[in-house]
C-alpha cells in the first residue's frame, strides 16, 4: 500500500524550503515591513519588487544606515519610468551620459516629483489670481447699496428734476432717470398738470373779481322815480 503512494507521486515535485515559505509570507505582508538592515541582498531582490513608491520609500527610511539603493535602484528607474514616461527617462540617461555624471534614480525621481510639484503650484497661483482679479472686476460693475439720503428737492414730476440728476454718481441711475423724465407717460403728466393750473388761476380770477353796477344807471333810475311819483304831481 505504502509502494502505491509512493509510486503515484509526482517526483517533479518539490516540498517549498522553509526560506521560500518566509519569503512568501514577507511578499503577502510587504505593508507591514520597516527595517530590512541585516538581511541578505539576495533575499530583498526576491521581497523589495513587491513594494509600490510608499512602501519601498518606508523600507528605505527604517533601515538606516543599510545602503539599498544595489537593489532598489532599478526598482525607483522603474517607478521613474511609470510616472514621467519611458522617454523622459530616456532623455534623463542621456544627459547624464553627455555630462559624464552619475545619480540614483532615487533621486532623479524624488527631484522630478518636486519638479512637477512646483509646477503645479505655480499654475494653481496664476489660476487663483486670475480668479481673484476677474471677481474683483465683477464686482465693481455691480450696484451698490448705500445709506446715503440724496438732500430733498423736487422729485421726478418737478420742474427741478434734471438738475436732480446730478447727485446721482451711477451713470446707470442718470440714464435711468433721463429716459424715465422723457417717456411719454411723465410727458403727458405734466402738460396735464400744467393745463390744470392755468384752468384753476383763470377760474380764481373771475371768481375774485365781481362785476360792480354803473354809478350812472343808479342816478337814472334815481331821477326817472323822481319824477314818475304821483304824489309831487298833485
Amino acid at each position: 500500500m505504502s509502494d502505491q503512494i509512493i509510486d503515484s507521486m509526482d517526483p517533479q515535485k518539490k516540498a517549498p524550503s522553509l526560506v521560500d515559505l518566509c519569503i512568501n509570507l514577507a511578499i503577502e505582508n510587504v505593508r507591514y515591513i520597516g527595517s530590512v538592515s541585516g538581511l541578505d541582498s539576495n533575499l530583498l531582490e526576491r521581497i523589495l519588487p513587491h513594494c509600490n513608491i510608499t512602501q519601498l520609500t518606508r523600507i528605505e527610511n527604517c533601515s538606516k544606515g543599510t545602503d539599498l539603493s544595489p537593489v532598489t535602484d532599478k526598482l525607483w528607474k522603474r517607478f521613474y519610468e511609470m510616472e514621467y514616461g519611458v522617454d523622459n527617462a530616456n532623455r534623463v540617461i542621456e544627459r547624464m551620459q553627455q555630462k559624464k555624471v552619475q545619480f540614483k534614480w532615487k533621486q532623479l525621481f524624488e527631484a522630478k516629483k518636486k519638479e512637477r510639484e512646483e509646477a503645479e503650484n505655480k499654475i494653481s497661483k496664476k489660476l487663483k489670481q486670475s480668479y481673484a482679479e476677474s471677481l474683483a472686476e465683477k464686482q465693481s460693475r455691480q450696484t451698490r447699496m448705500t445709506t446715503k439720503i440724496p438732500p430733498s428737492k423736487r422729485g421726478f414730476w418737478g420742474g427741478s428734476g434734471s438738475s436732480h440728476l446730478t447727485n446721482y454718481k451711477s451713470p446707470l441711475m442718470k440714464k435711468a432717470k433721463v429716459e424715465l423724465l422723457k417717456s411719454p407717460e411723465v410727458i403727458n403728466h405734466k402738460a396735464v398738470k400744467r393745463t390744470f393750473q392755468s384752468s384753476s388761476t383763470s377760474i380764481s380770477r373771475s371768481v375774485a373779481a365781481p362785476t360792480r353796477p354803473n354809478n350812472s344807471s343808479r342816478i337814472n333810475g334815481a331821477s326817472s322815480s323822481r319824477s314818475f311819483n304821483p304824489i309831487s304831481r298833485r
